[in-house]
Order: C-alpha cells, then sequence, then structure tokens
C-alpha cells in the first residue's frame, strides 16, 4: 500500500505544489479542506479530502481520527498551514499576537497532538514542518514580531518532538525558506528579483526528499531554503 500521510494546508499556493509533487510520487494524501473547498483535488484519486478547520482542537482530532481508520495507518504528517502578518512590536496587540499564534501553531498542534498517539502506538513515523528565516535570525523578524513568535514555536515544538520520538522513531523536520516565490508574494514585493526566491515547486522537493527512504534516516533536521534571498 503507498504510503499515507497527513497534509494540512494543502489547497495553498505551497500546498498545491506539495500535492502534485506527492501524488506523482504515488503517496496517499489525507488533506482538511474548509467550507466551499470541500471538491479540492476531486480528480485525484490519492487525495482524500475532510471538513476541519484545524483552529479548532476537535474538528483537528476527528480529521486525524477519520483518516487514520481510512488509511490504516498514516506515516507522515507534513504541516503547511499558515498566516503571515506585518506589525513591529510596538504596533502589536494581544489579538495580532493570538491571530498568529492560532494559524502558525496551533493549526499544527491540534494535528501532532493526536499524530504523535498514533506514531507512537505504530512504530514511529515523521513531522515536517514549514518554518520561517526572521524565526533564527531576529533581524529579520522585527517588523513582523507577532508572526515571528509563532514561528519560533514551530522549531520549539519540533525539537520537543525529537527530544521525545527519539527512542521512538519519530522525527521532526523543519524546512525554511527564505521567501517563496507564489502569486501572493510576488503581489506583495512587485519591485523584488523572483530569482533569488525559492520557488514553491523546490520547496515540494525538499518535502518529498525529507519523506524519501534516504530522508526518514534525518535527525533534528533544519533544512534552509535560502537561494540567494
Amino acid at each position: 500500500m503507498p504510503k499515507q500521510i497527513i497534509v494540512s494546508g494543502a489547497t495553498g499556493n505551497l500546498g498545491k505544489d506539495v500535492v502534485k509533487k506527492l501524488t506523482a510520487l504515488g503517496y496517499g494524501l489525507h488533506i482538511n479542506v474548509r467550507e466551499g473547498k470541500t471538491d479540492a483535488y476531486a480528480d485525484n484519486a490519492n487525495v482524500s479530502n475532510y471538513l476541519a478547520e484545524l483552529s479548532n482542537a476537535e474538528q483537528a482530532g476527528h480529521f486525524v481520527a477519520e483518516a487514520i481508520i481510512n488509511a490504516g495507518k498514516i506515516e507522515a504528517g507534513v504541516l503547511l498551514a499558515g498566516g503571515f502578518a506585518m506589525a513591529k512590536l510596538t504596533d502589536t496587540s494581544d489579538a495580532d499576537i493570538e491571530q498568529m499564534l492560532t494559524m502558525n501553531f496551533k493549526t499544527a498542534f491540534h494535528v501532532v497532538k493526536p499524530l504523535m498517539k498514533h506514531f507512537e502506538a505504530n512504530g514511529g513515523g515523521q513531522f515536517i514542518f514549514i518554518g520561517a528565516r526572521p524565526a533564527l535570525v531576529p533581524e529579520a523578524g522585527t517588523g513582523s514580531f507577532a508572526y515571528t513568535l509563532s514561528k519560533t514555536l514551530i522549531f520549539q515544538m519540533a525539537d520537543l518532538i525529537n527530544a521525545e520520538g527519539k527512542s521512538k522513531n519519530i522525527t521532526a523536520t523543519v524546512i525554511v525558506p527564505s521567501i517563496i516565490d507564489t502569486p501572493d508574494n510576488r503581489a506583495a514585493m512587485p519591485n523584488s528579483d523572483f530569482s533569488k526566491w525559492i520557488p514553491a515547486t523546490d520547496m515540494a522537493e525538499g518535502i518529498a526528499f525529507v519523506l524519501s527512504d534516504t530522508g526518514k534516516k534525518l535527525r533534528q533536521t533544519v533544512l534552509k531554503l535560502y537561494n540567494e534571498a
């Protein structure tokens, strides 16, 4: 049976390239969708859709549980869901922080928690997260305080997963782009040199490598796909 993988954020700009790459490799994907997008990838036999809002812990738990029932065994979680907002520390409100924590941390945590239990009971598994360079280079994050703070928690969660999963064959990898070349980012920064950014297809290739037989052997991994940006 093909490897079965949960993918969040699969209908986003990066998600579309990840779905295309992973289904081309024969993986079975289980994705969450929102109202109005329930027909996403309807023409792709390797993709199964589940209606779930991952900011809601109960809905996320049902999503993972249903995916496990349908797949029999989930071997990896590729967690792409997230969002971005600009604002310096002095311009950031409590609501801004809560929004970024929900979009970038809670949507991942709500999937990680039940999936971690599944991995522990079934001989291991992989988590793949999307990081952010400002969380590693504070000078780059001063203009996006809440976003950077939320992404910092992704690295901490990956470290804790790796510490707890070391003896259980459970790993967490964080792939860190500089700027992903997407239509939204081009529209937001029209005067940039797009050739220096990271194509979403390259991000998909990186994820596919981590899921490969060789990539599965990586441990405590942070992959920086910066190109020249």
